[in-house]
């Protein structure tokens, strides 16, 4: 059986304003802009180069949706972003004007540095480390 997450719902206050922070920031691209009618829109956006998980940007409608705007995971790390060059990527991203929460450190499982999106959800951006050869 072969199965895999197609889409990962993420609230957002405004469709433009989180575009421009996965587009700008992150360097995501912009898979689907659909309108759905009465300002609905299906948004997808995923990383460069990735042919898997996607993430909806959904605005929040309901105060309930709106409570969990930037707190999706509590005070946890929500999403983890994983690359293939650290320093490139979180050169790009503190030029960008993103918020890291740490220097980038070292763990045996790679190098990981923790950031805020633009409203407030904490992601680790990371380089997974080798596994060894056997």
């Amino acid at each position: 059986m072969h199965r895999t997450l197609g889409h990962v719902t993420f609230l957002v206050r405004d469709y433009d304003e989180a575009i421009a922070f996965f587009t700008g920031c992150l360097g995501f691209n912009l898979v689907e802009d659909t309108p759905l009618g009465d300002g609905k829109r299906w948004i997808l956006v995923a990383p460069s180069g990735d042919h898997g998980t996607s993430l909806l940007l959904a605005r929040a409608s309901t105060p309930e949706q709106v409570a969990c705007v930037g707190k999706q995971a509590g005070d946890r790390v929500f999403l983890f972003l994983y690359t293939d060059d650290f320093a490139r990527d979180h050169a790009r991203m503190m030029a960008s004007g993103l918020k890291f929460l740490e220097d980038p450190r070292a763990e045996a499982y790679g190098t990981v540095a923790v950031f805020e999106d633009l409203y407030g959800n904490k992601w680790d951006l990371l380089q997974r480390r080798a596994a060894p050869k056997t």
